[in-house]
């Protein structure tokens, strides 16, 4: 008779991973469509303007 298999146990899982992880936000820079649509409207200020 084969002996039983042992099961391996998980390393536990380091709480301040998931901390940092969320920190890592970084700079909030405007999206590509909201930079596109302000040079747009400034465009068309500057051709009123003229």
């Amino acid at each position: 008779m084969k002996p039983p298999l042992k099961r391996r146990v998980p390393k536990p899982r380091n709480p301040f991973v998931a901390l940092a992880i969320a920190r890592k936000a970084g700079k909030h820079d405007k999206t590509s469509r909201a930079r596109r649509q302000a040079e747009k409207q400034a465009l068309r200020k500057r051709l009123e303007d003229q």
